[in-house]
C-alpha cells in the first residue's frame, strides 16, 4: 500500500486521485493557473473536499476556466451563476472570479503569461520544504505573503496569504508532500 500525506488518507476517490496526480505537480499552463486561482478562492472558509466535489460544476459555470470568457461575464451572468447549485453560490466569490479573470489577463499582458509572473515569486523552481509530518507544513510563507500583497495591489480578490499558499501547493510552486509520501520525490 502506498504511503500518502495524511490529509488525503481515508478520503473519497477523487480526493486521493487529486493528491496522487495533481497536488504539488509544477503547473506551467495559464488555464490551469486560472483554474486553481478560482478554486482556491472559492475554498475560503470551506474545505478542499467541498470544492473538489464541485470542480465539474465550476468548469461548466466558468467556461472551462477560460479567463477571456469569464472576464466578459456581465451582471446578468453573475445573477444566473448565483442560482447554479454546481458551485458555491457566494456573491462576493462569484463577482471576485470575474474581477480576477480581468486582472489575470492584465498580468498576462504585462508579463507574457501568468505563469512567468507567478513563478518569479519562487525563483523559477519549486520550493521543497520536506516536512516530516503534517504539523511541519506552514499555512503561509514569505513567498505567499509577497504574492498575496502583489495580487491585492493589482486588484485581485480572495488572494490572502493562506489562500495563495494553498494555490502555490496545488500548482507545485511549493512541494509540501511529507517525506514518507510516495509523491515527495516525484515532483
Amino acid at each position: 500500500m502506498k504511503k500518502r500525506c495524511a490529509w488525503c488518507e481515508n478520503s473519497f476517490d477523487a480526493y486521493v486521485k487529486y493528491h496522487d496526480e495533481e497536488w504539488g505537480v509544477p503547473v506551467h499552463d495559464d488555464r490551469i493557473h486560472f483554474e486553481f486561482l478560482i478554486l482556491e478562492g472559492a475554498q475560503a472558509g470551506l474545505s478542499w473536499a467541498t470544492i473538489l466535489k464541485r470542480r465539474d460544476g465550476y468548469r461548466a459555470a466558468f467556461a472551462d476556466f477560460n479567463p477571456e470568457e469569464v472576464a466578459q461575464f456581465d451582471q446578468e451572468k453573475v445573477e444566473a451563476l448565483l442560482l447554479d447549485q454546481g458551485i458555491i453560490r457566494n456573491r462576493l466569490k462569484v463577482q471576485g472570479t470575474v474581477i480576477n479573470a480581468q486582472k489575470f489577463m492584465e498580468v498576462q499582458k504585462e508579463f507574457g503569461s501568468f505563469d512567468a509572473y507567478v513563478w518569479s515569486f519562487v525563483g523559477g523552481k519549486p520550493k521543497v520544504n520536506a516536512p516530516k509530518t503534517m504539523k511541519g507544513i506552514p499555512a503561509t510563507s514569505p513567498e505567499s505573503d509577497a504574492l498575496s500583497k502583489d495580487l491585492k495591489k493589482r486588484g485581485f480578490k480572495f488572494v490572502g496569504s493562506t489562500i495563495m499558499y494553498a494555490y502555490m501547493q496545488a500548482c507545485g510552486l511549493v512541494n509540501d508532500h511529507v517525506v514518507d509520501c510516495f509523491r515527495f520525490g516525484q515532483n
